[in-house]
């Protein structure tokens, strides 16, 4: 448990000490992908926690869900059409969802705070 929660700050360290731009083309690429991956991070935190998780889905969805958002993208550029909202709102709903099933069962897991014990 602590080797992802290690990696996870190595990773927010780096990116916030990096100068590192992204071109403004590349900007709405860019926010789909991040937007997919962690729609897929939190699908992975709530199959481990209904103990459902499987790897080969977990990496395989993080990939192809990250691809297919970009695809969108580009498809809707060459249109000239905005595409990408559309992604926003489906990986959007389906993240909001993941994180409200995560909430539920973490509030099932711990006693309740707050509530008075019956006498």
């Amino acid at each position: 448990m602590w080797l992802p929660i290690l990696a996870l700050l190595i990773g927010l360290f780096l990116g916030f000490n990096a100068d590192i731009r992204v071109p403004e083309a590349y900007s709405n690429y860019l926010s789909i992908a991040v937007l997919a991956a962690l729609d897929t991070v939190f699908g992975g935190i709530r199959a481990n926690l209904q103990k459902t998780f499987d790897s080969t889905v977990f990496i395989s969805g993080f990939f192809f869900n990250t691809l297919l958002a970009a695809g969108i993208v580009f498809i809707g550029v060459q249109l000239g059409v905005d595409l990408y909202l559309a992604a926003i709102v489906a990986f959007g709903v389906r993240l909001f969802n993941n994180i409200a099933v995560i909430r539920r069962i973490l509030l099932d897991k711990f006693p309740k705070i707050g509530q008075k014990t019956q006498e």
